[in-house]
């Protein structure tokens, strides 16, 4: 066979097969990423282990049993017990479900503030923009963690039922944390609203509400999916640390971040490990996990990245 024949039959594929879409080439990108790979199948499992895990464990949270108190790991407690005789390692699995619930649920909200904020106030400009910026300056301005321990102090003076206070914890986090976000879109749809397909949006008259959320704020997904999955660990770093303090997510409902507080004396931090090194183990590997998947999806969404 000649070279140039092999040239024209090589043309000829090329224009019967389809070009790939671009979710296609983003997951082709995605895969090829060893280490979001590793992290996709980590939080993948974390979340496997989380939900399902309870259901099969043969202990229930109201199990109290003074006389298996402190008992370091063996073969009936695998991660040992705390000072009330409860399994640790279901403690550690039910605490997983408040606290990725928080880090998902924050996070939705922040984004769902911060992107419509944001292009709201890069493509109306002017006084809209003034407006929104300013009032993004104030929350920025806000010391982030006194306010949330003065919220919780108010959450307990109020005497909020903590199986309704992580509620309040995942509202308060979010519309506290969209102000980074609101400026990154802010910024992305000022310069796409210069760019060519807007003008034929113009041409064709299209409403305002279908130029930001139709063809502007889909050009800004790779952003808002980095800044959200920063946002995830994000608040689950936060939510651990009200927790810690005793004004997040308080007993007898299990999060990380309380059961991280449990070792409140030295004896318990040298002497029972295994009361507070499983919950931030899992704090460190999730957050790991999902800055990991973060830094992927940024690389395979982004549309100006090279094969």
């Amino acid at each position: 066979m000649s070279a140039k024949t092999v040239i024209i039959e090589t043309k000829s594929k090329a224009a019967i097969c389809p070009e790939a879409s671009p979710w296609r080439m983003a997951i082709h990108r995605f895969n090829r990423n060893r280490l979001a790979l590793a992290g996709l199948v980590i939080l993948i499992l974390m979340v496997i282990i989380c939900v399902l895990g309870p259901m099969i464990s043969p202990y229930h949270l109201d199990d109290y049993k003074l006389s298996d108190k402190n008992l370091s790991p063996n073969a009936q407690y695998w991660l040992g017990t705390d000072k009330f005789g409860r399994d640790i390692l279901l403690r550690t699995m039910l605490a997983g479900r408040i606290s990725l619930t928080v880090g998902l649920v924050a996070t939705f909200i922040s984004v769902a503030i911060g992107a419509t904020l944001g292009a709201l106030a890069g493509f109306y400009r002017k006084s809209v923009d003034t407006i929104i910026m300013r009032i993004a300056d104030i929350f920025m301005a806000l010391p982030t963690l006194p306010l949330l321990i003065i919220l919780g102090a108010v959450l307990s003076d109020l005497k909020v039922d903590p199986s309704n206070r992580i509620y309040f914890l995942m509202l308060i986090i979010g519309a506290l944390s969209w102000t980074s976000l609101s400026r990154l879109v802010r910024g992305q749809i000022l310069s796409l609203r210069e760019q060519e397909f807007m003008q034929a949006t113009e041409a064709l008259g299209l409403r305002d509400r279908s130029k930001i959320f139709r063809h502007l704020l889909p050009n800004t997904i790779p952003i808002i999916i980095v800044t959200a999955t920063l946002g995830v660990a994000g608040s689950i770093i936060t939510e651990s640390a009200l927790s810690y303090l005793g004004i997040g997510v308080v007993p007898p409902t299990p999060s990380w971040g309380n059961m991280i507080s449990a070792a409140n004396n030295l004896i318990d931090f040298r002497k029972r490990p295994w009361i507070w090194i499983p919950p931030g183990m899992c704090i460190l590997i999730t957050v790991v996990a999902i800055n990991l998947i973060g830094d992927g999806l940024r690389d395979a969404l982004d549309p100006k990245m090279k094969k």
